[in-house]
């Protein structure tokens, strides 16, 4: 119970600043539920990582910082992989796609990750403020069980690590990554 309620106040915070975060945005939507909430934070990831994917060269998805790290397309596409399988355990009804976790090349690169967000986005949509708080079976190192909220801030959270590894690999090939430039996303 007492779990349940950390939970509960953790994503209410997470909510409030997040909401927070949008009003201050021009343009932005005011959400008043918690899933327009989180459907908002993942637009925002969304749009973070096609924008920095987008930004890197096409002749750059092959580089590696060092020859023991992957390359900039394996990186996004882990990303995508693991989005998809986060997002597969909440218990949604819209089927996840079958991604080519070998996708190397921009054009294929960005067509995984455009199936990824899809999929991830209608699943997001199916559910209610209180089947946010649901607890489902997980992925085995979070647990035998996990509330939806925290496999989606969990997804979040792997991204935006994946992103600042992203935004070196830019910046290593001479690019300034979008969300670096002023009005960036």
């Amino acid at each position: 119970m007492k779990q349940g309620l950390v939970c509960m106040l953790a994503a209410a915070a997470v909510a409030v600043s997040s909401t927070s975060f949008a009003q201050a945005r021009p343009g932005a939507t005011a959400c008043t539920t918690l899933t327009c909430d989180v459907q908002a934070d993942f637009e925002r990831t969304r749009n973070t990582i096609t924008a920095i994917t987008t930004a890197m060269p096409d002749d750059k998805f092959g580089f590696k910082p060092t020859p023991a790290q992957q390359t900039f397309a394996e990186r996004v596409m882990h990303i995508a992989t693991t989005d998809v399988a986060l997002f597969g355990t909440l218990g949604a009804k819209t089927p996840a796609p079958m991604l080519n976790a070998k996708a190397a090349t921009k054009a294929e690169v960005m067509a995984e990750l455009q199936k990824a967000y899809d999929f991830e986005a209608a699943a997001l949509k199916e559910f209610t403020d209180a089947q946010l708080t649901e607890r489902v079976k997980s992925l085995p190192f979070m647990g035998p069980t996990v509330s939806r909220m925290r496999l989606i801030y969990f997804a979040f959270g792997h991204t935006q690590d994946i992103y600042g590894q992203l935004a070196v690999y830019l910046r290593l090939n001479g690019v300034t990554p979008p969300a670096s430039n002023r009005g960036g996303v």
